[in-house]
């Protein structure tokens, strides 16, 4: 006992550690679910000890990038837990990229081991020759029979010690997580594990801000619980979903998984598997959900709160969830991989009935700032900025980290990109990007207010907002509408619609009437097709904004 609880003292806020101090507290618990399987604590820490182990007698070495090109899957979690056991760091892959796109991460990564589900063996198989620092490819089981030709997963364990013995870590380890694609190739955010535990982790406590004292603690409250369970609905491929996942691991909580998306599969699960958390990525799922659940057939007493981050609520969705789901606390996270948790916000009832706009309590050191880097008063609109847990910056991109983190007055801030409105409260309401800001005549339009308003038409699903070329303006407002099932959009009255909500210049001034807004697997904005899809096809007839 004590020559255990020496060890556990040399041991560092690493993420390999915060999940070993789990498993020697509930081992025997619930700790991930998938599909009709489920692995414990322990058997999810042998088997990631053994997969470690191999990489390990295969030339992987602490500081080395392992690519996981996978799906959701119990083997895509052996396999992170088993690469930071290593003190290397994980490079997710998105698993949509084509051959190129993989040829960009590959080489950028420098990835020296992949880790890759076997239906994108023939896609490997066409990058891997110009990539020769790659030296070992484990292939996990999919349910498909592609010919792969790298080391299958169940063989790799096989010839893994299921022992932990790996030696001390440290806080200062990196984590690494490519983040972007939307409108460029993806970026690496370059971080040291305690740093980006304390901001995404748990390891400072996101309702009061109050850092934890300790890595112990997490588990010590969670040996003393039972235990909730937390349905990660997005991809383990991203930050939302991975730090969903590692943080109720972590804890002691059961973490419960989907191979893909689908709104009436996920209150199957949520009533099957008794979940509590739904951790989700915004409207691009939460409609879905809740529209599923207003038909009718489900149960969802079991659910407890419903926490969403990287994309926040449209007004209309926060009113559905409020009216249908009145007992489920339902938050609003912000935050970036370049910055980590910046602020929360609970939906809720505001005075006269209505929802309230984009609007958070700022989490511990988020600020507004005017152009001279000084806080802005009440009222005022500047740049959202964070200090405290920072990221080291972009991997291999010192122009790109120059431009992401500032020192001001001795104060290292990281500049996300959003803009942002300082109300007399203390609260912060979330204009949008700077960069997908339309400024047509002068005024500033944010996408984010156009697109809630469109939402709020009973025949309209989903929008998005970009500003496209106009001679006279400089830019227009335009929109991309995806109407409900059946229906036939009456454009008029949609202008007549937007008219009663916003100022005439926000009023989209070109339509197209799209089959379904095209959105990143983690449903944010994809403004490449959007502008593309813009280009290439005429608008509907032209609306008449002021």
């Amino acid at each position: 006992m004590n020559s255990n609880r020496f060890y556990f003292l040399m041991m560092a806020a690493n993420i390999a550690d915060l999940f070993e101090h789990a498993v020697d507290a509930f081992g025997e618990r619930i700790a991930v679910c998938f599909d009709e399987r489920e692995i414990s604590y322990a058997e999810l820490e042998e088997r990631a000890n053994r997969l470690a182990h191999f990489l390990h007698d295969r030339g992987v070495r602490p500081g080395d990038h392992v690519g996981l090109y996978a799906g959701n899957s119990i083997e895509a979690v052996v396999a992170m837990i088993a690469i930071y056991k290593l003190r290397a760091a994980v490079v997710n892959v998105n698993f949509r990229y084509v051959e190129n796109e993989l040829h960009f991460l590959f080489a950028d990564a420098e990835l020296s081991a992949l880790v890759h589900d076997r239906r994108f063996a023939p896609r490997v198989a066409a990058v891997l020759p110009s990539i020769p620092d790659l030296h070992t490819v484990v292939v996990l089981p999919d349910g498909t029979e592609e010919e792969a030709g790298g080391v299958p997963y169940a063989d790799a364990l096989l010839a893994g010690d299921p022992v932990r013995d790996f030696g001390e870590r440290s806080a200062d380890d990196l984590y690494l997580l490519y983040t972007g694609g939307t409108t460029g190739y993806p970026k690496g955010v370059l971080w040291r594990h305690e740093d980006v535990w304390r901001t995404l982790g748990g390891g400072v406590d996101f309702m009061t801000g109050i850092p934890l004292e300790d890595e112990w603690q997490q588990s010590q409250r969670g040996a003393v619980a039972d235990g909730m369970v937390r349905l990660c609905l997005a991809p383990l491929i991203h930050g939302n979903a991975q730090w969903a996942a590692l943080m109720a691991l972590f804890a002691g909580d059961t973490v419960v998984m989907l191979p893909h998306f689908e709104a009436h599969e996920v209150w199957r699960v949520i009533d099957r598997r008794r979940v509590n958390v739904v951790v989700l990525i915004g409207d691009a799922m939460a409609r879905p959900i809740i529209e599923a659940y207003a038909r009718g057939g489900y149960d969802g007493s079991s659910m407890v709160a419903v926490s969403s981050s990287g994309a926040l609520f449209s007004p209309v969705v926060k009113r559905q969830y409020l009216e249908l789901l009145p007992n489920v606390l339902v938050t609003d996270a912000i935050g970036a991989s370049e910055t980590g948790f910046t602020g929360l916000g609970v939906v809720a009832d505001v005075p006269g009935g209505a929802v309230e706009d984009p609007r958070v309590m700022p989490g511990p050191d988020t600020v507004v700032l005017d152009a001279d880097g000084r806080p802005v008063p009440p009222g005022g609109v500047g740049r959202l900025a964070k200090s405290g847990y920072l990221p080291l910056g972009y991997y291999k991109d010192p122009e790109k980290t120059a431009a992401l983190l500032t020192e001001i007055d001795g104060v290292r801030y990281a500049f996300p990109g959003d803009l942002a409105r300082l109300e007399e409260d203390g609260t912060i309401t979330l204009l949008g990007r700077g960069s997908t800001c339309v400024n047509t005549g002068g005024e500033k339009v944010f996408p984010e207010e156009v697109e809630g308003a469109l939402k709020t038409h009973p025949d309209v699903f989903d929008a998005l907002v970009i500003g496209v070329p106009d001679e006279r303006l400089g830019q227009r407002v335009a929109a991309l509408v995806q109407a409900r099932p059946g229906v036939k959009l009456d454009l008029a009255g949609v202008e007549e619609h937007l008219r009663e909500r916003i100022a005439g210049y926000k009023v989209p001034r070109a339509i197209w009437l799209v089959d379904e807004i095209h959105r990143t697997i983690s449903g944010k904005a994809d403004y490449r097709w959007a502008h593309q899809h813009a280009a290439d096809h005429p608008a509907e007839e032209p609306t008449h904004a002021d």
